[in-house]
């Protein structure tokens, strides 16, 4: 309707292409619309008449010191780690070895870099959170490169009784939602504190008390049981299978 205030305005989304803005005095536009009649590959032409359009400034090679130390501070900001595994991280970077072992040096000098702490710190945390027992511990303890000596150290923490009471804990805990006859529970919950890596005999002695303490059944079934020849049994079956 004429007149009436709020018609289309032409700039929604069927908007006509906009007219090209008038050059301000004394200002060329940048197509022909100016009325100078050079087209963009004029303008091409002319920039490379002058010597061709500027290229950024290649980026000076960077220090490989420098690099190594960056990659063992991201290393170190997820987790602590020991001096074999960064070094692995910056053997796959491409660092040279003879850097690496000055960068380590250097950390390894500051304390930023410290595996008897690293191992001390794994074997708390690592029994404390999962149960593992000793011999599951200087697996994983080897597996990071962790020295033997710094490793047995670490383990040395952890005593017979605290590994004995760990290993009865999680026998306790796994029986309040283990169903099935006291002979297959009895072979399940060992079969558990073996994968954490608890000894046949300390296994076997944790699950013949809890079943001792389950029910009468229980009872009856594990004083039927021998810690020791039943241990032995385990080594004989190890020895056999390779283990």
């Amino acid at each position: 309707m004429p007149g009436r205030r709020g018609a289309r305005s032409g700039r929604g989304w069927d908007a006509s292409p906009p007219r090209p803005l008038r050059a301000r005095r004394g200002q060329p536009t940048d197509g022909p619309a100016a009325g100078h009649g050079q087209s963009t590959e004029g303008a091409a032409a002319d920039e490379a008449g002058a010597g061709g359009p500027r290229s950024e400034a290649a980026a000076p090679p960077r220090d490989e010191a420098e690099l190594a130390r960056e990659i063992c501070l991201r290393q170190l900001a997820v987790r602590p780690r020991t001096r074999a595994e960064l070094a692995t991280a910056l053997t796959r970077r491409g660092i040279s070895e003879e850097v690496a072992a000055t960068v380590l040096d250097r950390y390894g000098e500051v304390g930023m870099i410290d595996d008897a702490a690293f191992a001390r710190a794994w074997v708390s945390s690592r029994h404390t959170g999962r149960g593992l027992a000793r011999r599951a511990l200087a697996n994983e303890l080897r597996q990071r490169g962790v020295d033997r000596e710094v490793a047995t150290e670490a383990l040395g923490e952890l005593d017979e009784a605290t590994e004995a009471e760990t290993a009865r804990a999680l026998v306790d805990r796994k029986l309040r939602t283990t169903r099935g006859e006291p002979d297959a529970v009895f072979r399940r919950l060992v079969g558990m504190l073996a994968r954490k890596g608890y000894p046949p005999g300390v296994a076997i002695g944790a699950v013949k008390e809890a079943l001792a303490a389950q029910s009468a059944e229980a009872a009856e079934f594990a004083d039927q049981l021998d810690p020791d020849a039943l241990a032995d049994a385990e080594l004989g079956d190890g020895e056999r299978d390779g283990r």
